[in-house]
């Protein structure tokens, strides 16, 4: 029987529950600030007099500069550590946050908004990159997996402080400079946080991975425990080419399969439900529950990405999640409680994809470029997402509810199709074995994920 590793098989410390709480910050104000928008717009179209044009900018400038800055700050994180730019990007979401109570027009207004979706893009990579590096690999999946449960806890925080601000004269600009509030507490909780002592490594940083090893997992660690992953001198351009570009294509894929059509649920969520016959109260109280079991559906994910392993539990998910989309488009005149049951399916099953978008990038690739690969995925999904979101509203007005629910299922199965064929088994192994190209297959009693 192999020995216990001092770093992969260490015990879920409070240093691990801290860095992972102080990570989730990314998340948590993307659901934020993505939400808090839409409760807004109610206060500044009348404000600035803004056309239908104007608000889609006011809405998706933040979608946009999460895409210029997923890649950006994957490509900083590699090159200059994770941990010098864990609290600088959130220093611009302050600053930006702020700012936004002051503009005079709209314009101001989306380039702000621009600059705060760079800065949330961009602590994608740098946190996942730190969390994936410290963790042990039993834990590393729950831990990774959680960030994207932590969007719909900010959504949820959004939606209680816009209503608690809509009445108030000029809330909207409270609304969106509170942002700042959560971005401050998080920033100093961040402050103190180590450096990868993987990336430490890479850098030919010894001394300061050994003194980072010694204070988390006590004296008589250190560099000598790192042997898994072999110093070889791996580039950017690595993630197009060989087996890389392969995982690349894989996780790109399966991203864009996968936020899509949540996406375009979610945002349109009460407009789909009215056309299918929800309307009124019902249809806001049916976006509301539907909400819920999407964060329900990131925690029955949570519980099975050990227990089924990461290929079983994507395959399934994007399966079953297709198979619920597929049933609205066919019964559109269905009861509405039939069509609530069939979304609230819909967003419990999808669940598995939403937290492997963020387990499956940082296990795949090598420490040099992990945060590249990680940005290079979420903004190529981001794509996806931003067409998909824009056309959902024209599909419901030339094609009709039932194939856009249909179409919806086709994505998805798509997404199911390519994990089929592409999909790698990574419960059990290190980090390192992980990310090499042919890693080996995991112990049948492996426990550990």
């Amino acid at each position: 029987m192999t020995a216990p590793h001092p770093l992969d098989d260490a015990p879920l410390s409070t240093f691990h529950k801290k860095l992972a709480l102080f990570a989730s910050g990314g998340p948590f104000l993307d659901g934020y600030v993505l939400s808090i928008i839409g409760v807004a717009l109610v206060q500044i179209s009348p404000d600035f007099g803004l056309s239908s044009a104007q608000e889609g900018l006011v809405g998706a400038s933040a979608l946009v500069g999460i895409l210029l800055g997923a890649f950006a700050g994957g490509w900083l994180t590699d090159k200059f550590g994770r941990q010098v730019l864990f609290t600088i990007d959130l220093a611009l979401i302050i600053g930006c946050s702020i700012a936004q109570a002051f503009v005079g027009n709209v314009w101001w207004l989306i380039g702000l908004r621009l600059l705060i979706g760079m800065a949330v893009g961009a602590d994608y990579p740098i946190a996942t990159s730190l969390l994936a590096e410290f963790s042990p690999r039993r834990w590393r999946g729950p831990l990774l997996g959680a960030f994207v449960a932590m969007w719909f806890v900010g959504a949820v925080a959004a939606y209680f402080v816009g209503e608690a601000l809509m009445h108030v004269d000029g809330g909207w600009r409270w609304m969106l400079a509170s942002a700042a509030v959560p971005a401050i507490i998080i920033v100093l909780a961040r402050i103190g946080t180590p450096e990868s002592p993987r990336w430490l490594m890479k850098k030919e940083r010894v001394d300061e991975a050994n003194a980072v090893l010694q204070k988390v997992f006590g004296p008589g660690v250190s560099v000598d425990d790192l042997p898994e992953e072999v110093h070889e001198n791996i580039r950017v351009s690595a993630l197009l080419r060989s087996g890389y570009g392969k995982r690349m294509a894989f996780i790109s894929i399966f991203w864009t399969c996968s936020i899509v059509p949540l996406f375009a649920v979610y945002a349109f969520g009460p407009k789909i439900l009215g056309a299918l016959g929800l309307t009124g109260t019902l249809a806001n109280y049916g976006s509301a529950f539907i909400t819920l079991m999407f964060l329900v559906g990131c925690l029955v994910g949570l519980a099975l990405v050990n227990r089924m392993g990461r290929r079983p539990l994507i395959i399934h998910s994007f399966a079953w999640a297709g198979l619920a989309l597929l049933l609205l488009g066919i019964f559109t005149n269905a009861s509405a409680w039939l069509v609530l049951a069939l979304f609230a399916a819909y967003a419990v099953t999808i669940g598995g994809t939403q937290i492997l978008q963020w387990i499956y990038p940082n296990e795949l690739f090598p420490t040099e470029v992990r945060g590249s690969a990680v940005g290079l995925a979420s903004s190529l999904s981001r794509i996806g997402a931003a067409i998909g979101t824009y056309l959902v509203p024209v599909s419901l007005s030339h094609l009709g509810t039932a194939w856009t629910m249909i179409v919806g299922a086709i994505v998805t199965f798509v997404g199911a199709g390519v994990s089929i064929l592409w999909a790698p088994e990574t419960r059990g192994l290190t980090l390192g074995e992980c990310a090499s190209i042919g890693a080996p297959s995991p112990e049948p009693t492996a426990k550990a994920a």
